[in-house]
């Protein structure tokens, strides 16, 4: 499936259920840039605009680049983000266009050295990549990672180790990696729509009933005062140059 059109099904769910970025990472993309409302920031593979909303929050422009029509539109509103059709190796913008090049929970779609060198086109002064990742130490969060391993359709769970260590390696770059820990709080609704916004799980058939029987159960273990809570650990890399 092509990373541009795999998340067409799933764009509500996706717009619903995935979980924002602590501050701290974002104050980590902007740090040293100067007042956030004299910045122009592309977020590339900007989905459903999760990251683009807290950016423009902070007073940014946001240009948000996303391929995917049905993950644009079932993006929120935001007076400061403006949405253009492209990708991670076509955005659209022109040289030297902005300050920031983003890819927020993207970058593994398009981890390409045609990517990077995009990023460096457009961005002024500096490109970052946000990745969160399930925080394995605590015993709910491991569970539900052995669910997600036990029914995964393909290696996206791979691809993102991968797309890290590709941005690592940013050339004529100064790259610095940093770790922002969170969690995301889900009652039973919302722990199944949190799987069912992954591209790469099931949403119909007997797999995808076995994996939500699974999931409840996992819930019904571990869930006080009607929640859960899923650890995460949201990782930063910042090039400069």
């Amino acid at each position: 499936m092509k990373p541009t059109t795999r998340f067409g099904t799933r764009a509500k769910a996706y717009a619903a259920f995935r979980p924002s970025y602590p501050r701290s990472a974002i104050d980590t993309v902007l740090r040293g840039m100067g007042p956030a409302r004299e910045l122009t920031i592309a977020d590339v593979g900007a989905g459903t605009g999760i990251s683009a909303r807290l950016f423009a929050e902070r007073g940014a422009l946001v240009i948000a680049i996303e391929p995917n029509g049905n993950m644009r539109g079932a993006a929120e509103h935001h007076d400061r983000v403006r949405w253009l059709e492209g990708t991670g190796e076509r955005t659209g913008l022109a040289d030297d266009s902005v300050d920031v090049g983003v890819a927020c929970q993207a970058f593994h779609w398009f981890a390409t050295t045609e990517a990077l060198a995009e990023l460096r086109r457009i961005a002024r002064r500096r490109a970052a990549m946000l990745q969160y990742e399930r925080d394995e130490r605590d015993a709910f969060t491991h569970e539900y990672g052995e669910i997600v391993r036990a029914y995964a359709t393909d290696d996206t769970e791979a691809l993102r180790a991968t797309g890290m260590e590709v941005f690592a390696g940013f050339p004529n770059a100064r790259v610095q990696r940093s770790e922002h820990p969170s969690a995301q709080r889900l009652d039973r609704e919302s722990l199944l729509g949190r799987a069912s916004s992954a591209s790469y799980l099931p949403t119909t058939g007997p797999d995808a009933d076995r994996m939500r029987a699974d999931l409840r159960a996992l819930f019904d273990r571990y869930e006080r005062d009607g929640y859960v809570e899923l650890a995460m650990v949201t990782y930063a890399l910042v090039a400069d140059w």
